[in-house]
């Protein structure tokens, strides 16, 4: 699996969700994965990566259309209650960012059939 959301040529946007968990697992994961699965089922929604340090700090950024598909999941009924514990159980701090994907770029480095970084470009 590809670590990197598919995300069409810009415009789009972006949230950008960093926190610090609580020590103690309290159901997190299990909320977290439906989530995932939940958002992947949105209108709009375009992908998702997600990074967690072993001491808690974690960036998660998903991928919108429009800001309308990013107010209709937070709106969603099973998000307000992961929101909710998220605030009272999961989380010691955490910042949620909106912002409008206006320019992306990408590398990935050329590899030849047999694994090895090419010299030349293809």
């Amino acid at each position: 699996m590809n670590a990197f959301a598919r995300t069409p040529k810009p415009p789009y946007y972006a949230v950008i969700f960093t926190s610090q968990r609580t020590s103690g697992d309290n159901g997190y994961e299990l909320m977290a994965e439906e989530m995932v699965r939940l958002a992947a089922h949105q209108p709009g929604f375009l992908g998702l990566e997600s990074v967690r340090n072993p001491d808690g700090f974690g960036i998660t950024v998903s991928y919108w259309t429009s800001e309308e598909a990013i107010r209709q999941w937070k709106d969603h009924t099973r998000h307000e209650l992961a929101r909710r514990v998220g605030r009272e159980i999961w989380y010691e701090d955490f910042f949620v960012r909106v912002s409008k994907v206006e320019r992306a770029y990408r590398f990935e480095q050329a590899l030849s059939e047999d694994g090895a970084i090419r010299k030349e470009p293809y």
